[in-house]
């Protein structure tokens, strides 16, 4: 067999992955591709191409006949059959409204890795931002508290802040990982961090993940005093629902797994976050698709500012944006009160603006 080398198999697999988890396939699906992808990655091209043509790559840990098909058909020059069946129904017709908004996001402002409950690494999530267009990305992995998502204490964020500075400086210019977290907005409505951390971090996420069915006066305490602090930027998934949704998705959000809202004092909440100059995240997830719609609507007319996020776990999932805009668009969201359409050093201004409140 004569293997051409005009594909790259690894780049070819990672994309498959990144297809399958932007469609919200199972989990194990997309891991089968990845694990691949680092196998042979971490093989020297001659040993690939003996093995491609001894038929032997399957032989490998984390190589299955399936990705070894596509291994072959990437190095003979062709583009793997799998990756041109997903590549063909991709893509999602948007309305001219909804569309054009996705064309102004610059970035993303929540964003997993796998310092908490992430798949992927920091590197892999920007450089998939990258390649979206992105302008930049917000890291945003979970505070202490959630320790089901490995939480990340003190000094485990000390040590990202640090690794995030040394990324920046490797990564294509024009682009740049922003400093953050989703900190837990936790029962009287403090922030799950020490107060010197979030002070040194670009951008806060602030999100209820416990007690979710507190009764109405308590929640609302609870979100108030959060949206009063000034380290807090965001508010995330603002009712905590589930809703089910379409494929398996990554570790947690199963499909057809759903939870009703949160109750609270939507005027309240809302009216704070206007005093205060927060935003109120439109959450693009297909499982949360939060705020509801008719919240949505009650926020645009209170004059809310907003983010429109992907709460990504994994690269594909950057690639989500577009369900958020799809809600925002039928909620006549104005653009220019949507953050993330702003350049870096706008939202940066922003959040230090309000720092001191």
């Amino acid at each position: 067999m004569g293997l051409v080398s005009a594909r790259d198999p690894v780049a070819d697999l990672r994309r498959i992955a990144f297809l399958l988890e932007r469609a919200n396939e199972a989990t194990y699906r997309v891991r089968a591709f990845r694990s691949a992808a680092a196998t042979v990655a971490a093989l020297p091209a001659e040993e690939l191409r003996a093995r491609v043509e001894a038929g032997t790559l399957s032989e490998l840990s984390g190589v299955g006949d399936v990705t070894a098909r596509c291994v072959a058909e990437s190095l003979s020059g062709e583009e793997p059959v799998y990756l041109r069946r997903l590549t063909a129904t991709e893509g999602t017709d948007l309305g001219d409204a909804a569309a054009a908004l996705r064309e102004a996001l610059r970035g993303d402002c929540h964003v997993h890795s796998d310092w908490s409950d992430g798949g992927s690494p920091i590197e892999e999530m920007a450089l998939a931002a990258v390649e979206l267009g992105h302008e930049y990305m917000v890291l945003t992995d979970h505070s202490p508290r959630l320790t089901v998502a490995r939480g990340l204490t003190p000094d485990r964020l000390r040590r990202q802040l640090d690794h995030v500075a040394r990324l920046n400086d490797a990564l294509p210019a024009g682009f740049r990982v922003l400093t953050g977290i989703e900190v837990d907005i936790l029962a009287d409505g403090s922030l799950d961090q020490e107060d010197e951390l979030l002070a040194r971090l670009d951008l806060v996420v602030g999100s209820v993940h416990s007690g979710l069915r507190d009764d109405a006066s308590r929640m609302t305490h609870r979100m108030l005093t959060a949206i009063a602090n000034p380290h807090l930027d965001v508010l995330g998934h603002m009712t905590g629902r589930k809703v089910a949704a379409a494929g398996a998705g990554d570790r947690g959000h199963r499909a057809g797994r759903t939870r009703p809202p949160s109750d609270f004092d939507l005027e309240k909440v809302l009216a704070a976050c206007v005093e205060h100059g927060k935003a109120v995240e439109i959450n693009s997830r297909p499982d949360r698709l939060d705020p509801p719609k008719r919240m949505l609507r009650v926020a645009v007319e209170a004059g809310c500012l907003f983010t429109i996020d992907t709460d990504a776990h994994a690269p594909g999932q950057l690639d989500w944006l577009h369900f958020g805009c799809e809600r925002a668009a039928l909620c006549a969201v104005p653009p220019e009160r949507v953050v993330n359409t702003w350049t870096a050093e706008a939202l940066l201004g922003w959040t230090a603006g309000h720092s001191g409140d």
